[in-house]
């Protein structure tokens, strides 16, 4: 049915007039009438999208209110698309809750569980929470990426659902298996998020609901020093990318070219190979017809196979060497970069060889302080011992290849290895090797060793010893809009129950992963917005106003996570590994100085009732849902103040959030900030954050070796955990979407 004509196109010109000022809409009605004129007979929806066009072609940086316009234009289009399949009035399009749901879910559209779950009543009570005009608080290309890659389709692939009609699909997701006042926390869960005060992962914003995929973001696997090990990890990693998991990779532990196999010298041909077949994984196994997979390769920097791995990414050099499609991580300890530091060598070894000669694995060990432990006590021991052979090079010398290779390609990432360990809270069952996709995740790892295979009763039946394989469960809060509302008491509460339910609703194809996630609970809490807050309140980015200010926020955002998961272990139990643990001794809260009565308090509640998660925060990029959510992304600096968003199919310009005379002044570019401000912000933040923080870099092309080199210094020596890209004016990055939250 095509609706025309005067009526419908003068009620909406109407309601934005009435809205915005016939002033500031003057500009569309004029060019509306002029239009409407040439085509006479022209219907609502051919109006509306060239009406969108124009209100965008009036946005800039003196009026970004023109990104509102467009917006209600648009949804007034997607209100008539999907009211005319439900043969209902555009302005009843939201009635009908129960009745939408069971009719979409009968044509596989959605999960039967939803409906299994839930009774017709409920449902009807369910639907009578949405709040039509929260659409209202969507910026243009907010609203259009959220109807264009993750409300539910049918299968001719268009919108069958609304936003509000998935944020609440997402609350009666995440809240299905709650037993007292199930109703309440739907409520809670969809205020949180149609208010945009948060978002969860592109996963489950993505997939809850519907009948396939699954809810958490990303996933680290640690390869074992064999030929089934290596092959076992592909397929699991191929596995977890079908169904939409970013994955990070530490092959540390395999042995380096010329390493002996069966005592055969020189046989290995190290990990370069293997990396090349997780490349073209990536490539292969794409993300359930989305976008490609995406996999980070983690490597110490002792590894004799590092020089190699670190031109991996480079654009020059022998083809049968590089792997374009996967991105790097080298994984420092702290004699490393004092090493660097000092001008002084560095020695490279094979892993296998130290397995084999020293009797013990140098990559399990780390620095319990900084300037000594047993890291560096294991690699003395490395050094002196003469049957070991190694390769001896200048620290500086791989130094300059990292950052050669960073400023060509935006990686590697870095990861400083004995900080991580040492801020770990879970130290007493494990240690991290690496990170995940987007280095915020740290949880502990190791390696699923393959035992046997044998035929049973006509049956094929492997065995393996399950590791720690980690998986991440991510979730946001929005700073720019829930810090100014005074809400992170109320948000921080029930973001924390989505994330712990997260766990237990997801259906992860790798058993290790299902089993590691029951053990930890672990969860990351993040935050976006921090520019864009900023700017709401007046402190410049390079001030020691906003690095005092991030201690303070952070602090207080930290200790309401540790409160909500210690509310959730009286309701419902600790996390199996919580004794020992450094939430247990209360070790955590005396590494962070964390004194007064206040946090004494908390530490006592923890130490009495637990905690029902074993890692709660991590600072994802957020590239993508802080769009939709209308704020600026992660802890990020914007890159300017009015930009077009291109994607494959669409260019839309952009203004910062909330930009105006006021908040102008403080919107300074990432590439013009000094860049020694981020890492003073990020070091006050860390302190709060028991996981990791995507820290990007941003430096012009024009950057001297030096300039960088102190960068990645002054990184280490304030205790950063990681960084992630170095992003130059030159190069462009891909975002990695698994975990945006």
């Amino acid at each position: 049915m095509t609706i025309t004509t005067a009526s419908g196109i003068d009620q909406l010109l109407h309601t934005l007039t009435t809205e915005f000022g016939e002033e500031k809409i003057g500009p569309l009605l004029r060019v509306s009438d002029r239009w409407t004129a040439k085509r006479p007979d022209a219907d609502m929806d051919a109006w509306s999208k060239a009406m969108t066009l124009e209100a965008l072609s009036f946005m800039d940086e003196e009026e970004p209110y023109w990104t509102f316009v467009a917006a209600r234009i648009y949804l007034q289009q997607a209100y008539r698309a999907i009211a005319a399949k439900r043969g209902v009035e555009a302005g009843d399009v939201y009635t009908a809750f129960a009745d939408y749901l069971h009719r979409e879910t009968e044509k596989g559209l959605y999960d039967n569980r939803l409906i299994e779950a839930y009774t017709k009543e409920e449902l009807e009570e369910i639907g009578k929470l949405i709040h039509p005009e929260r659409d209202q608080l969507f910026t243009y290309i907010g609203l259009k990426m959220l109807m264009d890659r993750y409300v539910v389709r049918d299968f001719d692939k268009t919108p069958v659902e609304l936003p509000q009609e998935r944020w609440l699909t997402i609350a009666m997701t995440l809240m299905q298996n709650e037993t007292e006042n199930r109703l309440a926390k739907i409520a809670e869960s969809y205020w949180a998020m149609s208010n945009l005060y948060m978002t969860v992962a592109t996963p489950t914003l993505s997939n809850a609901g519907k009948p396939y995929g699954q809810l958490s973001s990303c996933f680290i696997d640690t390869v074992d020093d064999s030929l089934q090990g290596i092959y076992d990890s592909n397929t699991d990693v191929a596995t977890l990318s079908k169904y939409g998991g970013g994955i990070g990779v530490y092959m540390g532990k395999v042995r380096s070219r010329g390493s002996s196999i069966r005592g055969f010298k020189g046989a290995s041909s190290g990990v370069m190979p293997w990396i090349k077949q997780l490349n073209n994984t990536a490539v292969s196994v794409d993300q359930l017809g989305q976008r490609q997979g995406a996999v980070a390769i983690y490597l110490d920097v002792w590894h004799k196979d590092v020089f190699a791995f670190l031109d991996l990414k480079l654009n020059n050099g022998d083809e049968r060497l590089r792997a374009h499609d996967i991105f790097t991580g080298v994984c420092l300890p702290d004699l490393f970069m004092e090493k660097v530091d000092a001008r002084e060598e560095w020695h490279l070894f094979d892993p296998h060889e130290v397995r084999t000669v020293m009797g013990f694995s140098l990559e399990d060990f780390y620095d319990e302080s900084r300037g000594k432990g047993s890291f560096r006590e294991k690699y003395e021991q490395c050094v002196q011992n003469e049957q070991l052979s190694r390769e001896t090079v200048q620290a500086i010398d791989i130094m300059k290849r990292i950052m050669r290779s960073q400023l060509e390609t935006g990686v590697p990432f870095m990861f400083y290895r004995d900080e991580v360990n040492r801020s770990n809270p879970n130290k007493h069952e494990g240690m991290i090797y690496s990170s995940n996709l987007c280095t915020e995740i740290f949880q502990n790892m190791s390696a699923t060793e393959f035992q046997s295979i044998q035929l049973e009763d006509d049956v094929i039946v492997t065995r393996k010893k399950p590791g720690d394989f980690v998986v991440c469960n991510l979730s946001s809060i929005n700073l720019g809009k829930a810090v100014p509302a005074d809400v992170l008491d109320r948000l921080i509460r029930v973001q924390v129950r989505m994330l712990d339910n997260v766990i237990d609703l997801n259906m992860i194809p790798v058993p290790q992963a299902e089993r590691t996630n029951g053990r930890y609970r672990g969860i990351g809490l993040g935050t976006f917005g921090w520019h864009h807050l900023l700017a709401l309140k007046s402190i410049r980015w390079e001030s020691d106003e906003a690095v005092q200010y991030a201690d303070e926020l952070y602090g207080t955002i930290a200790r309401l996570t540790i409160q909500a998961s210690m509310e959730l272990a009286k309701e419902k139990g600790a996390y199996p590994l919580f004794e020992g643990s450094d939430w247990q001794t209360g070790a955590y809260f005396d590494a962070r100085g964390y004194e007064g009565e206040e946090w004494q308090s908390l530490r006592a509640e923890v130490q009495e009732n637990g905690m029902r998660n074993g890692y709660l925060m991590a600072v994802a990029p957020n590239s993508s849902t802080s769009i939709i959510a209308g704020s600026t992304a992660s802890i990020d600096p914007i890159f300017q103040k009015s930009y077009s968003e291109e994607k494959k199919d669409y260019k839309i310009p952009v203004t910062v959030p909330d930009l105006n005379a006021e908040t102008t002044w403080y919107y300074k570019s990432a590439y013009f900030i000094d860049q020694q401000w981020t890492l003073r912000q990020n070091a006050a933040r860390q302190r709060h954050i028991d996981q990791g923080v995507s820290l990007n870099l941003y430096v012009q092309n024009t950057i001297k070796a030096k300039e960088l080199l102190d960068l990645h210094l002054a990184a280490w020596k304030q205790g950063l955990k990681t960084t992630y890209y170095v992003r130059s004016t030159s190069v462009e990055l891909l975002e990695c979407e698994s975990c945006s939250s």
